[in-house]
């Protein structure tokens, strides 16, 4: 109960300034500025509009300004010049999903010295930074095991596909596919990577089934792997004799479990990715850290969302999105 009340005490200060406009106070002095964080994605999705969903709920009950940074290229240098430009224009702290978290350490080190750094979506465990917020993606690649096992009780081979196996989420998901389907008769051939480019993501697909004509099943790590492999495989004529097991909620993916061309797909919570990115940010702000728990992660679960619970399960996110 104390932890709580710390943390709505600390939130209710920074919410007291929050409204700053620039009129001086009643007695005269200064006005205290509007608490400024940023929350950077490491490509340009349709997922992280979602995301951007929650910050914005965050930012409308904090009264806090929010800047939502997309690199369009989705290149680690890219993410750099942004996180130095949103320090130049002064924010507290800022969300980011690393592109390349063995490689921008350095960086990363360096803008935690700077502001409040949190990861979120993928994590770089070996930098300063002061929390995780996310999916454990390990657990989200053993649910993608366990629902590629669904689809395929008799075995058979199946193929990876995402953006680069640099950023963890990526090489954690991977390792979780491989540990559940162990000594299931499920063989993996190789994993094709397209650095978020959606053209590739198709093509990867469509010359994997004419290399691999025998391949049973395609799995897509990213949010755009799903709807890329589901257009690569409705151009090569090989619906419904394909199965397709992917991960997150872009429109075209949930579209595709509900017509039964794409066995499931595991789905983050990027709306909480947003909405608890603020929210954590913003108590930092205030020189508050209890809401950082003891290993630094706060984990977001996933869920399993097959052609059973597409309808419920899309009719919530159009709520939480403003889209019902």
């Amino acid at each position: 109960m104390k932890h709580a009340t710390l943390i709505v005490l600390a939130i209710a200060v920074v919410v007291a300034g929050c409204g700053g406009g620039g009129t001086p106070e009643p007695d005269g002095t200064a006005p205290v500025k509007t608490v400024k964080v940023a929350f950077v994605t490491n490509n340009a999705s349709d997922f992280w509009k979602i995301a951007k969903a929650g910050t914005e709920k965050a930012a409308r009950e904090l009264g806090c300004e929010v800047l939502f940074r997309i690199p369009a290229t989705g290149t680690a240098q890219e993410q750099q010049n942004i996180v130095q430009d949103l320090i130049t224009v002064g924010v507290s702290g800022i969300a980011i999903s690393p592109k390349d978290p063995a490689n921008q350490t350095e960086m990363l080190n360096r803008t935690a010295a700077a502001v409040n750094l949190v990861t979120q979506d993928s994590d770089a465990p070996s930098s300063n930074r002061t929390c995780y917020i996310g999916t454990d993606n390990y657990q989200a690649g053993v649910a993608a095991g366990d629902l590629i096992k669904k689809s395929l009780p008799n075995g058979g081979k199946i193929m990876l596909f995402v953006g680069t196996l640099d950023a963890q989420n990526a090489t954690d998901r991977k390792k979780g596919i491989e540990d559940t389907l162990a000594g299931s008769g499920i063989e993996i051939a190789d994993t094709r990577t397209d650095e978020t480019d959606r053209v590739k993501a198709k093509a990867n697909a469509q010359d994997a089934l004419v290399s691999n004509p025998d391949l049973a099943c395609l799995v897509g790590l990213w949010s755009y792997n799903g709807p890329a492999i589901l257009n690569g495989v409705r151009a090569s004529g090989k619906l419904g004799q394909v199965k397709i097991v992917c991960f997150d909620e872009e429109e075209e993916t949930l579209q595709g479990v509900k017509d039964g061309h794409i066995d499931g797909t595991i789905v983050q919570q990027p709306f909480m990715f947003g909405y608890e990115s603020v929210k954590l940010l913003v108590a930092l702000a205030a020189g508050d850290k209890s809401g950082v728990p003891e290993n630094k992660q706060i984990i977001v679960p996933v869920k399993t969302i097959t052609r059973d619970n597409v309808d419920e399960f899309w009719t919530q996110l159009k709520q939480m999105t403003g889209k019902a």
